[in-house]
């Protein structure tokens, strides 16, 4: 395990522990997913944040101002202190262990759904439905067109794919003719 994951570990553990006195723990996982969406995807931003030539202050002043009334002052916080501590790199690894924190706590799990076309409400309701049963767990679905399966559907649950695709059907069929 890398530093950077113990370090985010340990923040996630603070954060989510934080969220829960608070009892806002949905709400900050949602704020740190668009804190993360700007600090780590949006490339003006980020080298903002790391220029070595802007004062940690000025940093923190232009964050105050984008983030006022958008995030808690609990998820302005850890922001606040990953910049003092130059640790913005950590963003994406931090939201990503809040997630597994609170699934593990809330009994909820994130499932990407990939498919040839987009799913309905009620295709996903249905997918969230059938997986939770196996995982026990409630599934949230963020679905994926990958016309690339041809039909059918994979199932990402943490670091378990199910695979019912039709292309996965044809590779497995394809492997099974090729033992010797």
């Amino acid at each position: 395990m890398s530093r950077d994951t113990v370090v985010a570990k340990r923040y996630a553990k603070a954060l989510y522990s934080a969220a829960v006195d608070k009892g806002i723990t949905l709400e900050v996982e949602e704020q740190l997913r668009a804190v993360v969406e700007v600090l780590h995807y949006d490339q003006e931003v980020k080298r903002f944040i790391i220029a070595p030539r802007i004062s940690e202050s000025d940093k923190l002043n232009v964050l105050r101002t984008v983030l006022q009334d958008k995030v808690s002052p609990t998820v302005m916080n850890t922001v606040e202190l990953l910049v003092e501590r130059g640790r913005t790199d950590i963003f994406a690894e931090l939201l990503e262990t809040y997630i597994k924190i609170e699934g593990d706590a809330l009994g909820i799990g994130d499932a990407t759904v990939y498919s040839t076309y987009a799913l309905s409400p009620e295709e996903q309701a249905s997918v969230a439905a059938e997986f939770g049963q196996l995982v026990k767990r409630t599934i949230r679905v963020k679905n994926v067109v990958d016309e690339s399966l041809l039909g059918g559907l994979k199932v990402l649950i943490g670091d378990t794919l199910y695979d019912g695709s039709l292309s996965g059907k044809l590779e497995r069929l394809e492997k099974s003719f090729n033992v010797k």
